[in-house]
């Protein structure tokens, strides 16, 4: 199982984030959990300076944007193979 973690307080790209990454474990036909970290302190704790942020399995691999659905699939496909 793949542990997707999105990083950020809840505003309308931490959303998106969301969103684009469920439609990327779907496309990836990969058991994916997906869980939203809003706390603050947990966030920085984790080197994360600019959100929203994704971690695929505790590995952040995206900060301060929101990557398209096909190049969040070959990133979460990339840390998920570590």
């Amino acid at each position: 199982m793949v542990k997707i973690e999105v990083l950020g307080t809840g505003c309308k790209k931490c959303e998106a984030l969301t969103e684009a990454a469920k439609t990327a474990v779907e496309s990836l036909g990969l058991d994916g959990q997906i869980e939203k970290i809003t706390a603050i302190s947990e966030i920085t704790k984790r080197g994360v300076m600019l959100t929203p942020a994704l971690a695929v399995n505790g590995a952040v691999v995206v900060q301060g944007k929101v990557p398209d659905v096909d190049d969040l699939c070959a990133l979460i496909k990339k840390a998920s193979e570590k």
